[in-house]
């Protein structure tokens, strides 16, 4: 039964689009939502540690590409509504048992508050510019007297963002694949991931592209971690989520998952952050650019493999 249902084209969503439910559009909003919560968490953790002229690309430069960031991935996530018109319901109510009020939430509260963040730094790093209104200054500088506050909340809120990424998935009971509760943790530490490794690509110091290449080692060794014991649990549990676990041991997704997850966007990204802090000339960016076409290639791999796993073939 197994061979028939990796064989067969009809069953196979590698070979049959149809079967995919979600196309690029949840992948994305995933991927760049993970991605946001990424920057967000080291720019407000290294402020909270007074090192913000230390870590200047981290704490006052990247945050400028979250709202970008966000707008993009909530436009992808509404091209994926069914009843575009009625997304607004989503903020007449909150219902603490739905992962999607969770989001649509978190979202509106995180948006403004990256706004914030930038305006904070907007006069530093463009000397040039003159605000016009004298409202706008004293709001400024009202919000910035409670700015190492706002950055806890951005911490604790740049974490549930991540999270939730994964915990999207983990409600649906009826995909093995997706109901386990690793995948928020998952999700928050390939966000992470991501986030540090824009802050790399786009820093100018040296000190500062070695902390972070530091961070990404070790966040990819979690990330590791919980693959590896994401699919212990798989297999150690009925048979249905052992066929899950099989969608990648075996598989229709076995190449995909572990050529561009795992070996191209994790080991090989370690393997020369390891080189370049003994010293090695790496180029930069190849490692950062693997480590986000490893982040953004989990989530497409994983939206698709997780609807083709199921109570019943």
């Amino acid at each position: 039964m197994k061979e028939e249902i990796f064989s067969s084209g009809r069953m196979n969503p590698m070979i049959d689009p149809t079967l995919h439910i979600w196309h690029w559009h949840i992948p994305v909003y995933l991927f760049l939502g993970g991605l946001a919560a990424g920057i967000l968490f080291f720019a407000a953790l290294y402020h909270i540690l007074g090192k913000e002229n230390e870590y200047k690309t981290a704490v006052k430069i990247a945050p400028f590409l979250v709202p970008f960031i966000l707008v993009i991935g909530l436009g992808a996530l509404f091209l994926d509504l069914s009843h575009k018109i009625y997304f607004w319901r989503l903020y007449t109510t909150i219902r603490l048992e739905s992962p999607m009020s969770w989001g649509a939430w978190i979202l509106m509260f995180i948006t403004p508050l990256s706004i914030i963040w930038c305006a904070f730094n907007i006069r530093e790093l463009f000397p040039k510019w003159d605000w016009k209104f004298k409202v706008v200054i004293r709001l400024e500088e009202f919000l910035r007297s409670y700015k190492t506050l706002l950055a806890w909340f951005m911490l604790v809120a740049a974490v549930i963002l991540g999270v939730y990424t994964g915990i999207l998935f983990s409600a649906f009971n009826a995909r093995p694949l997706w109901n386990t509760s690793i995948l928020g943790p998952l999700f928050l530490a390939s966000g992470l991931s991501a986030g540090a490794a824009v802050i790399f690509l786009m820093s100018r110091s040296h000190k500062e592209k070695l902390l972070f290449a530091k961070i990404d080692l070790i966040v990819i060794g979690v990330e590791l971690f919980l693959i590896v014991h994401l699919f212990m649990g798989l297999l150690a549990s009925t048979q249905v989520q052992i066929d899950a676990a099989m969608l990648f041991l075996g598989g229709p997704y076995t190449a995909s998952f572990w050529i561009f997850v795992v070996i191209l966007g994790m080991l090989i990204p370690a393997i020369l952050e390891i080189l370049e802090l003994r010293g090695a000339k790496i180029p930069g960016f190849i490692p950062a650019f693997l480590v986000l076409l490893g982040s953004l290639m989990f989530r497409f791999i994983f939206t698709y493999a997780g609807q083709f796993s199921s109570w019943t073939y």
